[in-house]
């Protein structure tokens, strides 16, 4: 195995109904776990999306309103899943751009918390740009000598991903086998959020990335506006980014209240 492993990383792919985030459903999933050790287990389920699958998006993944209807429901699969990715780092094919920030909703949606931290994430199709400019199909020819058979279905899209990562890493001497370099490598730009509209300064500070205050520091607006928190909490913005936002509007108010705090405290000696 050509990559290096301190813990089990999930390779996955899913189907979905389309390409929206925040309302777009899974219709397949498949894992790939890869421990550090070599071994390796595979899961892939059908899933019942609960909407209408567009007839686009079947002809592109073959997968029929017919075919889900008696499928489990995401909300059921959310807890075996989460058990799945407990304490792996994750990769994919442009997962950083949609198969994670895909998942992230549906886990929120099901109630199963899902998050990144103590997480790497690879996406294979960011190494793959930066090195050769490819599509995955193209990408497994060029690097694997294979043609993608059932391409768009999620298992061989999965397996296609893990064997490219793999060739990747033998064929260029620059592309480091451990999972910390290969998240920095494959990642465009440090994203607070999945959806990329909280994004981290050079400072590792939260600033947005959109609208009439992007470039500017999430807790300094939410100071000179609070009411923007509540707008964005009740527009169609992505659950998860929804919740990194609540993260830090928590945070400010831990903090307001120790300062207030102090402050009593402080006056309270001056007295005595």
């Amino acid at each position: 195995m050509n990559i290096k492993l301190e813990k089990p990383i999930v390779f996955f792919d899913l189907e979905t109904t389309g390409i929206q985030i925040a309302t777009d459903r899974i219709v397949e999933i498949s894992i790939l776990k890869v421990y550090p050790n070599g071994n390796k287990e595979s899961w892939t389920k059908l899933v019942n999306p609960e909407i209408e699958i567009p007839k686009e998006a079947s002809d592109i993944h073959g997968i029929t309103n017919e075919r889900v209807v008696t499928e489990p429901k995401f909300s059921e699969l959310a807890e075996e899943v989460s058990k799945i990715l407990e304490g792996a780092d994750l990769a994919g094919f442009n997962s950083n751009r949609f198969d994670i920030p895909l998942l992230a909703e549906e886990m929120l949606r099901a109630k199963v918390n899902f998050d990144m931290e103590n997480r790497k994430a690879i996406d294979v199709q960011v190494i793959f740009h930066k090195k050769e400019q490819r599509t995955l199909g193209a990408g497994y020819a060029f690097y694997c000598g294979k043609t993608l058979e059932n391409a768009h279905s999620a298992e061989a899209d999965t397996m296609a991903t893990f064997e490219i990562l793999e060739a990747q890493i033998a064929k260029y001497d620059d592309v480091q086998d451990d999972v910390a370099f290969l998240s920095e490598f494959s990642s465009h730009n440090k994203r607070a959020d999945f959806a990329g509209f909280i994004i981290l300064d050079a400072e590792n500070v939260e600033i947005f990335s959109f609208g009439k205050y992007k470039g500017r520091k999430v807790v300094d607006v939410f100071r000179e506006n609070p009411g923007y928190y509540s707008w964005i909490q009740n527009a169609d913005f992505p659950l998860y980014t929804k919740k990194v936002l609540t993260g830090i509007k928590e945070t400010m108010s831990a903090k307001k209240s120790i300062s207030t705090l102090e402050d009593l405290q402080n006056k309270f000696n001056k007295k005595i």
